[in-house]
């Protein structure tokens, strides 16, 4: 800690990593804390160190060069007075983390693609795995232990899960610094070599053989599941399109025989022609007996359908694969049904990785591309087929 007071030239110029105390300040405590960032880049803070309930104990002011000099002085000095007169100036306006989460997602919601939809996952996620230990702390008490005991429990087994929860609090850490209620952020780079590595390779979504897709079909047809959740996945299976872009499709998109994605809905950013079999074309007639404008499919309340619907429909019927599996159960049947590589790869929407590859990929392989997509629909369909065919059917 320094012996002499703080400059405002000192504090605009160093860089050097450190605590350095505003000396001779008639015992304030208050320091500047200079941070060298993973970025290269250096933050700098204001701290102080005081005695609450004669207890030792660091304050956060703010972030500099957003408090100065004279501002981190002024804010010290009103919390060495209340503490003087018996208050304790942590409680002076500092929001508990779970407040502090409903700030900062409405800082964050401008810059979101789709707010509901990102607002309801930071507060499931926070809900479920940081409220129990941190929700009703207020920001300033949260440690870099409270951090790790949230995430230890899922670092290894839930590992995408863990990344968001940390990102999440860590946000939420760093605007309380910003705003003076502490002097550090407890999930940032503190704990960065904390965890063990998880040594988890990616995963792949489970997808069912494609020998066993026509019987899940089956299944899902003669569910009781909301119509319009039936449809849209067995819409999604016989176009081997992504459940996002099946639960966001409109009529607007959809031609005579051809469903064109347009690039803001494709991971690609590229847009995407979907050649509908006749299968596929039967089922938007359905939907269309349902609703017949604006979302083709609806959930249960009338609006789109929620991203977890489908998941929870293979779950209820113990249908042991994922739904965007089912994209991988049509590649493994293209590829042992001698499908051209490149045929099956514009199905699925696939980048070309190969430059010299590229340089020929002109075309989007439509024509080709709809007798596949009417041979797949003929195959998962199966068992409605023989079904229909029986003696006395109709």
């Amino acid at each position: 800690m320094r012996k002499r007071p703080l400059t405002a030239t000192f504090v605009a110029r160093v860089k050097t990593p450190g605590r350095y105390g505003d000396g001779g300040r008639g015992g304030l405590g208050l320091y500047l804390r200079v941070h060298l960032m993973k970025s290269g880049r250096v933050s700098k803070s204001w701290g102080q160190r005081i005695r609450v309930g004669g207890r030792p104990t660091n304050l956060g002011l703010g972030s500099y060069p957003v408090v100065t000099l004279k501002d981190a002085r002024e804010k010290a000095l009103e919390n060495r007075r209340a503490v003087h007169w018996g208050h304790d100036p942590r409680d002076a306006g500092i929001p508990t983390f779970e407040a502090a989460v409903e700030k900062v997602i409405e800082i964050h919601r401008p810059t979101w693609k789709n707010p509901p939809r990102m607002a309801a996952q930071w507060r499931q996620t926070l809900r479920d795995y940081a409220y129990p230990r941190i929700g009703r702390k207020r920001v300033g008490e949260v440690s870099t232990a409270d951090v790790l005991a949230i995430l230890k429990p899922i670092w290894s087994s839930k590992p995408p899960t863990a990344k968001a929860v940390r990102n999440r609090i860590s946000a939420v850490m760093r605007w309380a610094v910003a705003k003076g209620y502490r002097p550090d952020n407890p999930a940032g780079d503190a704990i960065a070599a904390a965890p063990p590595r998880n040594g988890n390779t990616t995963r792949h979504h489970k997808a069912l053989p494609h020998g066993e897709v026509a019987a899940a079909l089956a299944k899902v047809r003669n569910s009781e599941s909301h119509v319009g959740i039936r449809l849209a996945f067995e819409f999604m299976v016989l176009t081997a399109t992504r459940s996002n872009e099946v639960r966001g499709v409109s009529w607007e998109e959809i031609g005579r025989d051809v469903w064109t994605i347009p690039a803001s809905r494709m991971k690609a950013k590229r847009e995407h022609r979907v050649p509908l079999s006749g299968r596929a074309l039967e089922i938007l007639e359905e939907a269309r007996k349902h609703h017949d404008g604006g979302i083709v499919f609806r959930g249960v309340r009338g609006g789109a359908i929620h991203a977890s619907m489908f998941g929870k429909l293979l779950g209820d019927l113990g249908i042991d694969g994922t739904a965007h599996g089912m994209r991988s159960s049509f590649r493994d049947w293209c590829a042992e049904t001698s499908v051209a590589r490149e045929v099956a790869e514009a199905a699925l929407a696939h980048k070309v990785r190969s430059q010299a590859e590229a340089a020929y990929a002109r075309s989007d392989l439509l024509d080709r591309r709809r007798e596949v997509m009417e041979a797949w629909a003929v195959y998962v369909a199966g068992e409605r087929r023989d079904s229909e065919d029986e003696p006395g059917s109709n």
